[in-house]
């Protein structure tokens, strides 16, 4: 007798292939059939109707403090996502001297957007060395599956103290000890090395990520170490993510390649479609091509829908947060928040007003009213540019400030709004498909636990098979099989995790159970469960009927279930 079957389920296996209906066997924490089971299980799961696949592999995330208290990791626990890796774009918790604990926490919300004072009350720090950091993760009970990669920032921090926080350059006796730290870091369980170099990461005092500048020989030399540690992996934010040097990504291609052909590492980086330069992303991908005809492996991550900024009244960023007016409001309770922003006395003033030159973002809130749209419940992540607040304003003959103002009250002042900063150029998806479409590519960026009052794209998982594979209107969409293979074998596979992402006996038992006619993404909310009441966005799914990790049911029709199964994955050979 089976510990668990899945009974005549359409199975999207992960590799590639058709669906075809058929039973799982699961015995312990292992696959056993995929095929015809006979007789029952101990317990049995009637999925006819339903589509079963692996568990999702999501390697872009930022759950380094949230996965020391949170036995969930919401919210990529509630989009069938198995297995979390973190530890991303060169910030994390390990090394940490004793004395920087507080300036680690204020790297990561300064970075990431994660509030520092739920960071301060969550962490209970029991760890100076990358390998206790990781015997401190692999002791809490918890529902998912986690892995890391040790970061550059706080490697230099540790190894060169504030000199390294402060990006002045590396000695050979610096290099050599940072070497030493990535090299026991992977030998400890560690998938790998991660980095920065974008101008818009910088800690809370404004300081650049540490390694952002770093010369080519501290580049080779982490590549290297982690190729002697075992591993070879190099995940890194390269410059001009964000706009700030527009042919900058382009020229990150130079070092990644030759770091890549002369140590034998993978590098794996985030490719966005820009306003600045739609086709840039074209080059990127070709000279990955070109790489890998030189025996170099680069590794493009997509997000798979655009890198949406959300709006609104609880929201981190709007275009009136910074007016004069706004900020004499902006601390009070949302209701008197709302009462206040109906004053038509109020109203008028902040439809004047001109942004506050002494507040932080202030420079940073020209948003195109044309390419900002109400996001909708359910969210439209392909919006039509007739849906923007400035095309709708411009149909009712009215000022757009007056229609963005209006909308953002809308529902109790909960209503949310869109700007899709990355990835929508041409106001609409297709390069996102075609990116997708590549065989280089792997499904990242969606950045679960990071950016908590402005991104909520955790929830790509969940859009990747509602929108691409069944309900896509504005050009062609993508197979099933193909989506979940690109969040499962192949994200996995890019990490170097060989016994999951596909369904065939002997691997490991993570398995999603989906009510795919039925599922759909609700409007991400704003919630305050973080330790200190902090807030973040969060965003659930339905249409998940169960999601087993290890051969045991964690969540049971959306629901958690309770069960613990989840723990640390340290580096393995595929």
């Amino acid at each position: 007798m089976h510990d668990l079957t899945i009974r005549g389920g359409t199975v999207v296996d992960g590799r590639g292939g058709e669906p075809f209906t058929s039973d799982v066997a699961i015995d312990g924490d292992r696959i056993t059939e995929v095929g015809r089971v006979d007789g029952p299980g101990r317990r049995d799961i009637d999925a006819d109707g339903l589509v079963v696949t692996p568990g999702w592999v999501d390697i872009h995330t930022h759950y380094d403090g949230q996965a020391t208290w949170d036995p969930l990791l919401t919210p990529s626990f509630w989009h069938g996502v198995t297995t979390v890796v973190m530890g991303n774009c060169g910030v994390g918790f390990a090394p940490a001297k004793p004395d920087e604990h507080e300036w680690l926490i204020g790297l990561m919300e300064g970075v990431e957007d994660i509030p520092g004072s739920a960071l301060s009350d969550g962490i209970t720090w029991g760890w100076e060395s990358f390998a206790e950091y990781l015997d401190h993760l692999d002791a809490m009970p918890r529902a998912v599956d986690i892995a890391t990669q040790v970061p550059h920032g706080a490697v230099r921090a540790y190894a060169m103290g504030e000199r390294g926080a402060r990006n002045e350059p590396a000695t050979p006796d610096d290099l050599e000890a940072m070497a030493a730290i990535v090299r026991d870091a992977i030998r400890a369980g560690a998938l790998g090395f991660s980095s920065s170099r974008t101008l818009v990461h910088r800690a809370v005092d404004g300081e650049p990520v540490p390694g952002t500048f770093a010369a080519d020989d501290e580049l080779m030399a982490m590549a290297a170490a982690s190729v002697e540690g075992g591993s070879g992996l190099f995940e890194v934010a390269p410059a001009g993510v964000a706009g700030e040097d527009i042919l900058a990504p382009e020229r990150e291609m130079d070092w990644m390649h030759r770091v890549a052909a002369a140590t034998g590492a993978t590098v794996t980086f985030l490719v966005s479609q820009y306003d600045q330069a739609p086709d840039l992303w074209r080059e990127m991908f070709r000279r990955c091509e070109v790489a890998a005809g030189d025996g170099a492996r680069l590794v493009p991550q997509v997000l798979g829908r655009p890198l949406n900024a959300l709006f609104g009244h609880q929201a981190t960023l709007h275009p009136f947060v910074a007016m004069p007016t706004y900020m004499e409001i902006q601390d009070l309770p949302l209701p008197e928040r709302l009462a206040r922003l109906r004053d038509p006395e109020v109203r008028a003033r902040l439809l004047t007003e001109s942004p506050s030159p002494d507040h932080p973002l202030g420079a940073l809130l020209t948003f195109p009213l044309e390419r900002v749209f109400p996001l909708g419940d359910p969210p439209d992540y392909e919006p039509p540019p007739e849906g923007s607040v400035a095309v709708r304003a411009a149909a009712q003959g009215r000022p757009a400030k007056e229609v963005l103002y209006d909308l953002m009250l809308e529902d109790d002042g909960r209503e949310l709004l869109m700007w899709p900063a990355l990835n929508y150029a041409g106001g609409d998806s297709e390069p996102v498909r075609e990116m997708l479409l590549s065989p280089l590519s792997v499904v990242g960026g969606g950045d679960g636990g990071a950016h908590c009052g402005t991104i909520c794209d955790a929830s790509t998982p969940t859009t990747l098979l509602t929108h691409w594979a069944r309900d896509r209107t504005r050009g062609e969409r993508l197979p099933l099989s193909f989506v979940v293979k690109k969040q499962t074998a192949d994200t996995a596979r890019a990490f170097g995790l060989g016994d999951r992402g596909e369904l065939r006996a002997g691997w490991k038992a993570d398995v999603n159970i989906i009510d795919y006619d039925e599922l759909s993404l609700p409007r991400p909310e704003m919630v305050y469960d973080l330790p200190g009441g902090a807030r973040r966005f969060s965003q659930r799914a339905h249409g998940y009927v169960a999601t087993v990790v290890s051969g045991e049911v964690v969540l049971d029709h959306d629901e958690e279930t309770g069960a613990r199964p989840g723990g640390l994955v340290r580096r393995q050979v595929a």
